[in-house]
């Protein structure tokens, strides 16, 4: 039986090139591909497949959120992360939220088919590269080398994005329904967590992690 996979990145030509790949094993079924968040959500409540590929910077929610609201959903459904970047905080919260996996974008063709076929079978996989920093901040969470920073909330990452991307607190609250005052509490509490004093250095962490980009 084959194993159903959506993919989900918001450069057309990046799917092209993953589902080809993936089209090539016949172990593999593509149902569907989406551009966004909230359309993977929705084809994954209507398809139920067995693995979600999925980018972490999304235009419209994380793939942090969109993982977290999948697994709420479908709790079976393996969800293998892909990113450009190695940063331990966005590794950890993609794999709290319930990933199964992990891979960078510059991974070969054979490691994503291999990421695949291991989370299908209810295994984890992490690109090699980041393994140590998973090692590492799994031993520091459990007191070795504790954190002075608090993670933030699927709520805080999308405000912070929304920031970055320049939306002012009044914008942001709009399109997250709450209200100004809330907002800016979670900002200010975002600010206390990664102890940052501007705004101009939120957008900077925001770009570290891969959050948003300076990219139209």
């Amino acid at each position: 039986m084959s194993i159903r996979i959506i993919l989900v990145d918001d450069h057309r030509i990046v799917r092209e090139g993953i589902s080809g790949i993936l089209r090539a094993c016949p172990e593999f079924d593509v149902v569907a591909e989406a551009g966004d968040g909230k359309s993977a959500i929705e084809f994954t409540r209507e398809l139920s497949p067995d693995v979600v590929i999925m980018d972490i910077s999304l235009p419209d929610m994380t793939g942090i959120e969109a993982a977290r609201e999948i697994l709420g959903s479908n709790p079976k459904i393996k969800i293998i992360a892909l990113s450009m970047h190695t940063d331990t905080r966005f590794v950890r919260d993609m794999l709290d939220s319930g990933a199964s996996g992990y891979l960078l974008k510059d991974c070969a063709s054979d490691e994503l088919v291999r990421a695949v076929l291991l989370v299908s079978t209810n295994q984890i996989y992490v690109s090699p590269q980041i393994a140590n920093t998973v090692i590492k901040d799994y031993r520091d969470r459990n007191g070795h080398h504790p954190e002075h920073q608090e993670k933030l909330s699927a709520r805080e990452l999308t405000i912070l994005r929304l920031i970055s991307e320049g939306k002012s607190i009044k914008e942001a609250a709009s399109k997250l329904n709450l209200s100004p005052k809330t907002v800016e509490t979670l900002r200010m509490r975002i600010m206390n967590k990664l102890d940052v004093h501007s705004t101009a250095q939120l957008i900077k962490y925001a770009l570290r992690i891969g959050l948003t980009s300076l990219e139209e």
